[in-house]
């Protein structure tokens, strides 16, 4: 009897677990049908897809009425348009020889002078000027040494202090100093005495180009002492030599006839302190 009693009390409790089981899954269904609620259904999903086809037809009418009007050919020349014969070049226009011939911009350019020419620098002329100082006895063209040039100065300067530091000799600065101050007096003796005036820079450019012989005299100084009568000698020649060729050029460019001692004696001073310097 305590077994049956046992068992049906086990059986009840069975009954009862089952019965709370179905009742749990029963509220977890309709809880899923209330969370996932919705109102879309199958005739919804055909009505949309009859709309998206609707709008499908209604765009590819218009786009097909747009296709079909004619554009206007004036706004596109028949050049820029593909052909069936492509070469590869778009719009490419004949070129006009005449107008580039008759262009006022290339007459200009053929026209121009060479830079050298616009810097100052005739290679001609500074040619001259030496022929001129190398030769005493040559008549000098005014019309050529009454220019600023100061090319061929700059050249023998440098000649000149390069030669003396081969002769042991830094005077780069002597060179320069003396050079400068020099112009200055005889820029200053010149337009005293002259009625037409010159400008500083003719007068450096004159007694740069006279400068050569003196070159010559440093040159010479690199091989043998000129610390002697030899040398008391040629200092003295080249002395004269350039203070001549210097109021040669001076008398011509500035017309002053009759006065080629008075430019010479001071010219003459200058040089000589050169002469000094490669000396001794």
């Amino acid at each position: 009897t305590d077994l049956l009693k046992i068992s049906h009390t086990k059986l009840h409790l069975l009954e009862d677990l089952s019965i709370k089981n179905k009742q749990r899954m029963s509220n977890l269904a309709q809880f899923d049908s209330d969370f996932y609620q919705s109102n879309f259904t199958i005739d919804n999903q055909e009505q949309s897809g009859d709309d998206s086809n609707a709008y499908g037809n209604l765009y590819g009418s218009r786009k097909q009425q747009a296709g079909e009007q004619p554009q206007p050919a004036s706004f596109v020349p028949s050049e820029m348009l593909m052909s069936s014969g492509y070469a590869g070049q778009f719009f490419q226009p004949a070129s006009n020889s005449d107008y580039y011939s008759q262009s006022p911009y290339i007459d200009s350019f053929d026209e121009e002078p060479p830079l050298l020419e616009e810097l100052g620098i005739h290679f001609d002329h500074i040619w001259q000027k030496t022929l001129t100082v190398l030769n005493p006895m040559k008549p000098a063209d005014g019309s050529i040494m009454n220019e600023t040039d100061l090319t061929g100065p700059i050249l023998f300067c440098v000649a000149l202090g390069a030669t003396l530091l081969l002769a042991g000799k830094v005077q780069f600065g002597y060179v320069y100093g003396m050079s400068a101050i020099g112009c200055l007096v005889i820029h200053a003796l010149l337009n005293l005495m002259s009625s037409s005036g010159v400008s500083y820079g003719c007068v450096a450019s004159v007694l740069g180009y006279c400068l050569l012989p003196m070159v010559i005299l440093s040159g010479c100084a690199m091989f043998f002492s000129l610390q002697g009568i030899f040398g008391t000698m040629s200092s003295l020649v080249i002395i004269g030599w350039c203070s001549l060729s210097a109021s040669k050029i001076f008398i011509a460019a500035l017309h002053m006839e009759g006065q080629q001692l008075l430019v010479a004696y001071p010219c003459a001073i200058l040089y000589g302190l050169f002469a000094l310097l490669t000396i001794f």
